[in-house]
């Protein structure tokens, strides 16, 4: 049976942290690397047998990486500290790593069921959720965006549909904090990248999020909260892409 590396990166999870180590107090190692949190996240994770080390901010694809490279298994499995593994998904895991080479698949792409504002979100898009997060470290790994980064597997994927939980926000201001901080390293990879922004551009984004969310993907059906999620989308695409423009203004200003 191959062993398991569980990698989760943080900065001041205390609210969520607990629940997620719980869930995985099963694994072989887990590695928690720290953005020098200024909550209780450290102490909680040292009540559990976890190697926790500190890290400079490097962006999300970077930092996630430096954690899979800490790792001592060539098995990984990268969730974050707002998640929670199921005990099905738990179960599965563990049949898979008993595998043998030849049936098992160099990846897993895990479906994730996310919680907004004290309700399970049904549709809206959410339900066809399914990121890599379980991987041969030899075959694959975070590739370098700063946001939105994602697992990239030379070789053969397969698909979960035991659920790891996600609970995205506690609160509306949550939210509105995520958009905020998500935003700006958003807008800094496109400038670093030559792309120029627009005015035009992030309203109309904005809006087709809006329309793909809540029309198209049936985010109606998820009643009010399908709503404010729906709006909340909305705008972080739009404030996004208001950043964007912003500082191409003043690239182009040279400032």
């Amino acid at each position: 049976m191959e062993k398991l590396s569980v990698v989760i990166i943080t900065k001041n999870e205390e609210n969520n942290i607990e629940r997620c180590l719980q869930s995985i107090s099963w694994a072989d190692e887990i590695i928690v690397l720290d953005s020098h949190s200024t909550d209780r996240t450290v102490e909680i994770c040292q009540k559990y047998n976890c190697r926790t080390e500190q890290t400079e901010w490097l962006g999300f694809g970077p930092t996630k990486q430096k954690a899979v490279n800490m790792a001592s298994n060539s098995w990984i499995l990268s969730i974050d500290a707002d998640e929670e593994v199921s005990p099905a998904l738990k179960d599965r895991i563990q049949l898979i790593l008993k595998m043998d080479n030849l049936r098992r698949k160099d990846g897993y792409r895990l479906k994730r069921q996310s919680w907004y504002l004290n309700k399970w979100i049904k549709f809206s898009g959410w339900n066809k959720d399914y990121p890599l997060r379980l991987f041969n470290r030899y075959k694959g790994g975070f590739n370098n965006k700063l946001v939105h980064e994602s697992v990239q597997v030379r070789g053969s994927v397969g698909k979960l549909n035991e659920v790891l939980y996600h609970y995205a926000y506690q609160n509306l201001k949550a939210h509105i904090d995520k958009i905020k901080s998500y935003g700006d390293l958003t807008a800094g990879h496109k400038i670093n990248e030559g792309k120029r922004g627009s005015v035009a551009k992030a309203l109309l984004h904005g809006i087709v999020k809006f329309i793909h969310m809540y029309v198209i993907k049936g985010g109606f059906l998820d009643g009010k909260m399908g709503l404010v999620l729906a709006i909340n989308s909305s705008y972080g695409v739009y404030f996004k892409h208001l950043l964007h423009w912003e500082k191409t203004c003043l690239k182009n200003k040279g400032i």
